[in-house]
């Protein structure tokens, strides 16, 4: 039997039995009318339902009404008339019944709200990624050879920035010759040290005469093609002549230096204007009036904010400071650099949408980049690496020179300082800062290897090792070991040729019960206390135990002195990027 005909067994109509559940908000069917409905009120506010109440409070019966014929045959469902029209349910009795709880305009909002909230997000993600590949598109790259492959994070880096004075493109006219495919104008080569404590922004000079050794470009088909070098030439034609390119430049670099660039940026004229702009100009400041016809340049004395043409005026001139020279103009430069990389990291830049903005647009834009790093995250990864580093700790130099004797009177080129420069290039292969930086935790260091050295001795002839080279001197090994047995009783000695990598420094492992053989050798070959490795007891191909020396980079010789990082920094003319000076 059906729901109806149930319902009408007991002379009770169906309609009468839907009853709400205040619990879940809906009506629900009641088959038996009599019982007891514990809890849930009747539609018409009674504990048992049907009926109203006669005089003397007896409840009067009410006859079952019969329903109209629907068009097709049968009667309407209850459950599907009350459902689309409350109020006919209790025709009979002049009442309304209570309407079925709605939901709340709060949760009607809340989930409106929740739906748009996820289509905005997504939308948004939408839209950042075709912004971000916009940014991506803006990025030129070019394949040179040198350059890394990819931008290691765990690192010290070396990044040579180059200004060229290129002619060609929009914005670029009117300065100098008209055409230039651009040269090597403006080079500073950028160390960042491994622990990002510290950074170095060392200025090569234009004019430096060097030896440009032949180098190797990547044509458009791939193809690599030699340009030779030429000697006694402008450090500026390591670009732009004969093709150059700048993996060209990186490569002069290592000749001179000795220091290894992984990678390259360069920028042309509008990268000082845009740039300087994005952030809403950049404060300089001069230590008397400027008013220079040649680079349009004009300025009164002390601090100034400069944008666009005006900026780009400031680091071309050169003959409003000093003795006119390219020296002097290199540290206006520097001078614009270090404010221009105060106000990039300031909270005036950061918290500004539109300058990020204008800023991510105009970096991209200014920019042609390695492959190793020619992607907006990669760029990204670089300037966060550089932004670790306290501007008190990014120092500024020059490449130290002397007046070139072949220039005669007039001097117009430069040359190496051999005497000067070395230790400044020696400070930046080492990874040793030039502020000085993290001094205590030097000493602490020092101290604890020097504890190293301390301790009981063995005989020499109780040592037992095996020697590797690990340095870039052939026989390395084998003269060390010849050395040590016929020279200072080192008979357990043995030599196992190369290590499988190269080390820079010389290392000597050892378990904790061969400690006192560990400071025997290390006297005998005046090993420092930082060439001592604690580590797990090895054996040698006779199964016996054995202490374990590589040789380095830092070899010598057998009996020869150590090679040893410099523990300060060289004294070089410097500044730093929280400092503010006045050009003169």
């Amino acid at each position: 039997m059906d729901a109806q005909g149930r319902g009408r067994e007991n002379g009770i109509d169906p309609a009468d039995q839907w009853v709400l559940n205040p619990q879940t908000g809906d009506y629900e069917l009641r088959l038996n009318p009599s019982a007891e409905q514990s809890g849930v009120p009747g539609p018409r506010g009674g504990a048992t339902g049907g009926g109203r109440r006669r005089q003397g409070g007896q409840r009067e019966r009410r006859e079952p009404q019969e329903q109209p014929d629907r068009p097709g045959g049968g009667r309407d469902v209850p459950s599907q008339r009350r459902r689309r029209d409350p109020q006919a349910l209790t025709p009979d009795t002049g009442r309304r019944r209570s309407k079925p709880k709605k939901k709340s305009k709060a949760k009607k909002i809340l989930l409106w709200t929740s739906g748009s909230m996820a289509f905005v997000v997504l939308a948004g993600a939408g839209a950042m990624y075709l912004y971000l590949e916009h940014l991506n598109g803006n990025i030129t790259t070019q394949d040179v050879v040198g350059a890394k492959n990819g931008f290691s994070k765990d690192e010290a880096f070396n990044i040579l920035v180059i200004g060229t004075d290129k002619r060609t493109g929009k914005g670029n006219e009117g300065y100098g010759d008209a055409g230039s495919t651009g040269h090597a104008d403006t080079n500073v080569l950028l160390h960042v040290s491994k622990d990002r404590s510290n950074a170095t922004a060392l200025s090569i000079p234009r004019d430096l005469i060097v030896d440009v050794p032949d180098c190797q470009v990547k044509g458009e088909d791939g193809e690599l093609k030699t340009i030779p070098g030429t000697d006694n030439d402008r450090f500026n034609t390591s670009l732009g002549v004969q093709g150059r390119d700048a993996g060209c430049t990186m490569k002069t670099i290592k000749e001179i230096t000795g220091i290894t660039v992984d990678h390259f940026m360069m920028a042309d004229f509008n990268a000082v204007k845009t740039l300087s702009s994005a952030v809403g100009g950049v404060e300089v400041c001069v230590a008397h009036a400027v008013d220079d016809p040649k680079s349009h340049l004009k300025l009164p004395k002390g601090k100034s904010v400069v944008e666009g043409e005006q900026a780009l005026a400031f680091v071309r001139t050169r003959h409003s400071f000093g003795n006119e020279g390219d020296l002097d103009r290199i540290k206006v430069q520097q001078q614009f650099l270090g404010s221009l990389a105060r106000k990039m990291s300031s909270s005036d830049t950061l918290t500004s949408p539109s300058k990020l903005t204008g800023l991510a647009e105009a970096a991209t834009k200014a920019l042609t980049v390695d492959k190793g790093i020619g992607s907006l995250n990669k760029l990204k990864d670089v300037a966060l690496e550089l932004k670790k580093v306290p501007p008190k700790n990014l120092s500024f130099a020059t490449v130290p020179v002397l007046d070139n004797p072949a220039d005669g009177v007039v001097h117009k080129t430069v040359i190496l300082n051999e005497t000067a420069a070395p230790p400044i290039f020696d400070a930046i292969k080492d990874d040793v800062s030039l502020t000085q930086t993290k001094k205590q935790q030097k000493e602490k260091q020092k101290a604890a290897d020097a504890a190293k050295l301390k301790g009981e001795k063995s005989a020499a002839s109780d040592v037992r090792v095996d020697i590797y080279n690990g340095s870039d001197t052939i026989g390395a090994a084998q003269s060390t070991l010849t050395w040590l047995q016929t020279e200072e009783g080192v008979t357990k000695s043995s030599q196992l040729g190369n290590s499988p990598a190269k080390q820079t420094k010389t290392t000597l492992e050892y378990a904790p019960d061969q400690a006192d053989q560990a400071r025997r050798l290390a006297d005998i070959m005046d090993l420092p206390g930082s060439a001592l490795k604690p580590g797990k007891s090895r054996t040698n191909d006779q199964g016996l135990p054995a202490i374990v020396l590589t040789l380095g980079a830092d070899f010598q010789g057998p009996g020869e002195p150590f090679s040893s990082a410099p523990d300060k920094a060289p004294d070089v003319d410097k500044t730093t990027a929280d400092q503010a000076e006045c050009a003169s």
